[in-house]
């Protein structure tokens, strides 16, 4: 009998503030088993952090490197710089706030070792909240109607008529197609990566996952949720700590998808709603207690979504993505 050698994976994951999460992180892939996908390096790119959270992380069992940001260059850049380190078949970007349990690699190199995964461009797994309840894992691409649903606040009033973004649990009880999986754990192969021009870098935070997710797809490669590959997400540890910042991004990065991949009509109907009734449907929410961003908060992030949005209008709905980024700084551990 023939015993098949793992392929290799080799693992990106940004930090930024993450405190222990990062540790954690780094502890569960060492723990995880390997006898099917085995890990390369795993690639740490900190934006700068100012909690020490990239400082300690002699972490037996891995290959370690860490790229140390002087400024925070974003997370589409910095997932860039960690994968032109490596040189494994695979590449998986991991949030840190996120844990493997033990069987995530197993049975995720089980299924790459199978006929159905030729046709799968990228793999997502199934989130669990630190609860242990079911998280969100997977998500529809962005339209128009989806989009005004989500701007005018009618996607929670009505929502047999506007669907959400995201995906619920109980929407996804199987493996199967969809869409988009969440950029906590996104599994791909290095050359399609590679065919794609990496993450387009125009994205700060946000949006990037499913820029990406959409470009593969119009290549002929769509994205597969595996659902007996299980990940513990505590999501929105580094965002949380700035919502305006937050605000911004978000607003930014939808701007900047919707000008790429929607007809230019609706990106600009759009666009005119996230002025105008957006904000209304915020402020309300801000003032009324039942936002994620206060009122102050929501107040500079749109003040900062107005100073992007006038300094990038000529560049919007330009081709994308811009080149891998370099990777300055690089320090390693050695692996146990």
């Amino acid at each position: 009998m023939t015993i098949q050698r793992p392929e290799t994976v080799d693992i990106v994951i940004v930090n930024w503030n993450t405190g222990p999460y990062l540790a954690d992180c780094l502890r569960s892939i060492a723990g995880a088993e390997k006898t099917v996908l085995d890990v390369g390096d795993v690639v740490v790119v900190d934006n700068a952090s100012s909690d020490g959270s990239a400082g300690l992380l002699d972490i037996p069992g891995i290959r370690l490197k860490v790229v140390r940001n002087s400024s925070n260059r974003g997370f589409a850049v910095a997932c860039n710089q960690g994968a032109g380190l490596g040189c494994s078949e695979y590449l998986l970007f991991l949030n840190p706030d996120t844990r493997l349990f033990p069987d995530a690699l197993l049975n995720a190199g089980r299924f790459l070792r199978t006929e159905a995964a030729k046709g799968v461009g990228i793999c997502g797994a199934r989130m669990v909240g630190e609860r242990g309840r079911p998280a969100i894992s997977c998500s529809r691409f962005p339209t128009q109607g989806m989009l005004f649903g989500q701007m005018t606040g009618l996607d929670r009033v009505l929502p047999s008529l506007f669907r959400r973004h995201h995906l619920r649990p109980e929407e996804t009880p199987e493996s199967a197609v969809v869409d988009q999986v969440i950029g906590a754990f996104v599994l791909m192969r290095r050359s399609l990566f590679t065919e794609l021009g990496g993450f387009d870098e125009r994205y700060f935070l946000y949006f990037e996952d499913v820029d990406l997710a959409f470009r593969a797809r119009r290549r002929g490669w769509p994205s597969y949720f595996l659902s007996n590959v299980r990940v513990r997400h505590a999501e929105n540890v580094s965002s949380g700590q700035v919502k305006a910042r937050r605000l911004e991004h978000w607003l930014c990065s939808r701007c900047l998808f919707v000008f790429s991949h929607l007809p230019r009509r609706q990106a600009r109907l759009l666009l005119v709603l996230s002025l105008s009734v957006e904000p209304a449907v915020r402020f309300a929410g801000a003032a009324l207690g039942r936002g994620s961003t206060g009122f102050r908060d929501t107040v500079e992030g749109y003040r900062g979504f107005l100073r992007w949005l006038i300094s990038t209008w000529d560049q919007l709905g330009q081709d994308g993505p811009e080149p891998v980024g370099s990777h300055p700084s690089v320090t390693r551990n050695r692996k146990d």
